[in-house]
């Protein structure tokens, strides 16, 4: 049993979806089909057969009446003709039996017993003068004597074999039918996944997300199983190729910014290794132009593992504390930009107040918004920072006095290595802010910006504090 299970099982893996399926619908199909005509025939046997001994019963019933005074009376064979019956009377006393007995009819121990009252009447099969008959013995009301009919039953053995055949017909033709149907639901069904497989071939073989699978037209919200399948392999696709757009436009990015600092690298490096040819100021120029530059590109080369990382923070979350984060971040401010004057008011209901979260990703969130208020500040100049809770939900403000944002830079201000007409001759690769909405969005958290009323910029973020 376990090695037919086996090798169905095998069987099934090597043959496609399709023919599967066709196969499956077909068997049912075909089931139905046969079953109904199984029962169509038990159906048709069973009512021919019943007519059969209604007509007996009716007859005897009538023989009952025209019968009444008679005694035993000895069958003839005329039930080898259709529709003539054969009628026989038979005592429950075998003395009292005709002479030269029962020639046609039989009289067995069961005809005396009915004919006594001892037994139920009941219908038995038996042939007459080579006819198949089926006869009916019943007792004779007030008289110990038993009366057999019998009637030819070749008509409906006949008339059921012409059902069976008939039935055998209709059968044939609809497991043929259902193989049909089989054939046309797996077209139909799986013409879809059909489309979907070629697609998903297709970018596999050409890389090129773009491609999409057409979606019957219809009434929204009425769509099958499969419909919303290619719908979402579509949505999927698009959103590989806003990731592999995503990923190509950063590479790009990455290479136009790391172009000019690794330039002046080699510059600076093919300098120094004519260093016998420079006065003491000169190398020493050289030498903290190349330092410098190496920061630069080690913190975008950092930036850009980070961005592309994109991991989420639940591996290492713990519960943290935004208010002791931002003082931190603040105090770590101060030191980096001395000349800038970094206020911070925090809601005393927010104070002890803990959040799901990484210490170290939120750190460098608030770090980068207040090296940016720094960066765009005049010196001298204050960073104000204000967490509040409200409604559920903790706010953090960080705001400059600098330019602002201009109306055009506003909405990509967060986009990777986008950087305002006026910020472009100001340190920086334009990393900070793409870096902090993506550790805000990876820990469920909105970050906005906007410009301050009379001057600056805000920026607003926004921590669920359930």
């Amino acid at each position: 049993m376990t090695g037919t299970r086996g090798l169905g099982a095998r069987w099934r893996r090597h043959r496609p979806l399709r023919t599967r399926l066709a196969l499956t619908a077909s068997a049912a199909v075909a089931l139905v089909a046969l079953g109904v005509c199984a029962a169509a025939f038990v159906i048709i046997r069973y009512q021919m057969t019943r007519q059969l001994e209604l007509d007996l019963a009716q007859t005897a019933t009538q023989r009952i009446q025209q019968t009444r005074d008679w005694g035993p009376t000895a069958g003839d064979a005329s039930c080898r003709y259709q529709a003539v019956p054969c009628v026989q009377i038979a005592p429950a006393d075998p003395a009292r039996d005709p002479r030269g007995g029962y020639r046609v009819l039989p009289v067995t121990t069961a005809t005396r017993e009915v004919a006594a009252g001892h037994r139920i009447p009941y219908y038995s099969e038996l042939t007459v003068a080579g006819q198949p008959v089926r006869m009916y013995t019943t007792r004779l009301p007030g008289r110990h004597q038993a009366l057999q009919v019998a009637l030819r039953s070749d008509t409906v053995e006949r008339g059921v074999r012409h059902a069976a055949w008939a039935l055998s017909a209709v059968g044939a033709a609809g497991v043929l039918l259902a193989g049909a149907l089989g054939y046309w639901v797996s077209r139909t069904g799986l013409a879809p996944v059909a489309r979907l497989t070629a697609t998903a071939e297709r970018i596999a073989a050409t890389r090129d997300a773009r491609h999409r699978i057409e979606l019957p037209a219809g009434p929204p919200g009425r769509e099958d199983e499969v419909t919303r399948l290619a719908a979402s392999f579509n949505a999927m696709l698009g959103e590989l190729e806003e990731s592999v757009t995503a990923r190509r436009r950063l590479v790009a990015d990455a290479s136009h910014e790391l172009r000019t600092p690794l330039t002046a690298l080699r510059t600076n490096a093919e300098l120094l290794a004519r260093a016998d040819r420079l006065t003491d100021a000169q190398r020493d120029r050289a030498a903290a132009a190349l330092g410098r530059q190496l920061r630069e590109v080690t913190t975008l080369v950092n930036d850009l593992i980070e961005l592309a990382r994109d991991e989420e923070p639940r591996p290492l979350v713990e519960q943290v504390r935004p208010a002791a984060l931002l003082a931190h971040a603040v105090g770590a401010a101060r030191e980096h930009w001395p000349e800038i004057t970094f206020t911070s008011d925090v809601d005393p209901d927010a104070t002890g107040l803990a959040v799901p979260g990484v210490p170290a990703r939120l750190t460098r969130l608030l770090t980068n918004l207040l090296d940016n208020a720094a960066k765009f500040s005049p010196p001298g100049g204050p960073v104000d920072t204000e967490l509040r809770l409200t409604a559920g939900e903790l706010h953090l403000t960080v705001r400059d006095h600098g330019p602002g944002i201009a109306a055009g830079d506003l909405p990509h201000v967060f986009d990777r290595f986008y950087r305002a007409e006026a910020a472009r001759a100001l340190p920086g690769s334009g990393l900070g802010l793409a870096m902090a909405r993506q550790i805000a969005r990876a820990h469920g958290a909105e970050l906005t910006a906007e410009a301050a009323p009379g001057g600056g910029a805000l920026f607003r973020l926004r921590i669920p504090a359930h």
